[in-house]
């Protein structure tokens, strides 16, 4: 199947595409200097109380890593390990500061470099079945060189390591606590969600890998097929990320019982909040999720310096009371932890169906035709620097409702609130869509709108079809990204929708229109959860 192609289409994902080939191509610079297994390197070395070490990973390379072991330990004492991952692109030295921490209060902790980056062997897998391997292979290599104790392991990471030790999870029984910081738990509905390519995030991931790493030739032929639209090739695509999410070994995940703390932001541009909240549901062994403000990894960002972060102080709770047993309160807590993007405060919840537990329906009335193409000002902003703007300075994107252009734009708003409304959890769209065209791409932003008419962004997300029939209206069912905000009283709630937005791929052909109605038996709506009084 082959859709058609839009006129307009976002030059940057043919550009992107472009690159990571020509890139893969050419070789990344990384790649003349990995390590093999038995380079002439030294096996190990110690730098000012660390030391540094050439692991044997699966699949006979050789992956780079260090060691941070307690001061003082006496002879033949064991302890806990905890076992890091690099994130995607970064070096071994990643967690040094943490490890030192852990180190600190008792723990032998061992870092690496993931496989395909930097100076580790091998190619970018993207969390296959050889990075899992190469987890249970590092394990193994701890409890042989280091004073690990085999009954007390842990693994954790951020982004791409957490990923891995979500995996890790569910392919090695002897790891007994997990920290998921910034993770995926469904690689398909973090970059593929809605069934619309998440532009920005997958040229940030391919770019920087390429910059960093050597990526597999299975890599870059479903990147290309991604970022190039190849439907032919979709079921492939999605097969590929299956194997990679966490969601699809669930069982095993929940056989081998690790204790399991994940942490994510709102407004995490590369995996979204949605996916980390349907998977911690479905776990059955002890667990905790954590929501903030920001965007992918800058939740945890100043704690890798070092400096004061509660993510990575409750996850050394979290390690102390699954590997040490220490009773600190952890696991009597409500287990899920959410901080709106409004408030320092931080809510606790027995479960995520209590989030939102109430639901505020707004009617989305009339018929609305926009056309498409044209980016009508409504945006979710820039991967990584929007919403880290939100989390630290408190400013969202934005934009001037009453001035968004009709044409390109359809916009509901609620009635003024008298009070102010604690927006919790998944906000529900539910619509009748009729097209020009058999494809098509919309994005649908919820918007806190003040007394001037500036709406500042709440949430968002897009929408891709393909098949339909020109003319025929069909429904459409969507989720909004999670999201924890507080809109003031006086202020009201906004619906806009348009097609165009740079942070996603659009698959409108040249001079599609379509429209958002709303019929008696099947009423248009969007259901916004709330936080009970």
């Amino acid at each position: 199947m082959v859709r058609p192609k839009p006129a307009l289409r976002t030059t940057a994902s043919i550009t992107t595409a472009a690159i990571l080939l020509a890139g893969a191509a050419l070789g990344a610079a990384p790649a003349a200097t990995a390590a093999p297994t038995g380079a002439s390197a030294p096996a190990s070395t110690t730098t000012k109380g660390l030391t540094f070490h050439d692991i044997p990973g699966s699949g006979g390379i050789t992956l780079k890593g260090n060691v941070v072991t307690p001061a003082g330990a006496p002879a033949g004492a064991k302890h806990p390990l905890i076992v890091f991952p690099t994130s995607w692109a970064m070096p071994q030295i990643e967690y040094l500061a943490q490890a030192q921490k852990l180190a600190d209060s008792g723990y032998v902790v061992v870092s690496y470099t993931s496989r395909g980056f930097w100076l580790s062997g091998g190619e970018i897998e993207v969390a296959g079945p050889p990075d899992i391997a190469d987890a249970s292979a590092v394990i193994d290599w701890a409890l042989e060189h280091t004073s690990a104790d085999p009954d007390r392991i842990g693994m954790g990471g951020v982004s791409y390591g957490a990923g891995i030790s979500l995996l890790a999870a569910g392919h090695d029984p002897r790891i007994k606590a997990v920290a998921a910081l910034s993770g995926w738990a469904d690689l398909i509905d973090s970059i593929y969600s809605g069934r619309t390519q998440h532009l920005q995030a997958a040229a940030l991931l391919g770019g920087a890998g390429l910059v960093t790493g050597r990526p597999s030739d299975e890599l870059t032929r479903t990147l290309k097929d991604f970022l190039g639209s190849n439907l032919d090739k979709e079921a492939e695509m999605i097969a590929w990320g299956k194997k990679r999410s966490p969601a699809a070994h669930l069982d095993a995940i929940n056989a081998n019982g690790a204790a399991v703390m994940m942490g994510n932001a709102w407004g995490d541009t590369i995996f979204p909040p949605n996916q980390y909240a349907s998977f911690y549901d479905k776990l059955t062994g002890p667990k905790r999720l954590e929501f903030r403000p920001g965007d992918h990894a800058t939740a945890e960002l100043t704690g890798l310096f070092g400096l004061p972060n509660d993510t990575w102080t409750n996850t050394r709770r979290w390690f102390d009371r699954y590997l040490k047993d220490e009773r600190n309160g952890i696991d009597t807590e409500p287990p899920v932890q959410l901080k709106s993007r409004t408030d320092q405060g931080y809510e606790g919840y027995p479960d995520w169906k209590s989030v939102g537990a109430v639901r505020n329906r707004i009617p989305l009335d009339g018929a609305k035709t926009v056309w498409a193409n044209v980016d009508s000002g409504a945006n979710g902003g820039i991967t990584l620097l929007s919403n880290a703007l939100d989390q630290f300075l408190k400013l969202p994107p934005a934009v001037s409702v009453p001035l968004l252009p009709r044409t390109f734009a359809g916009v509901w708003q609620s009635e003024r609130y008298a009070t102010e409304q604690r927006v919790r959890g998944t906000s529900r769209l539910h619509t009748t869509v009729t097209s020009t065209k058999p494809s098509g791409t919309f994005v649908a932003y919820l918007y806190d709108v003040g007394p001037l008419g500036v709406g500042k962004l709440v949430s968002n997300a897009p929408y891709t079809f393909h098949g339909q029939t020109p003319g025929r209206p069909f429904p459409v069912d969507l989720e909004l990204y999670s999201t924890a905000y507080d809109v003031p009283a006086g202020h009201r709630l906004a619906l806009v929708i348009d097609t165009v937005d740079p942070l996603y791929i659009e698959h409108n052909p040249t001079g599609a229109q379509l429209t958002f109605s709303s019929p008696g038996t099947d009423p248009s709506h969007l259901s916004v959860p709330l936080r009970e009084k």
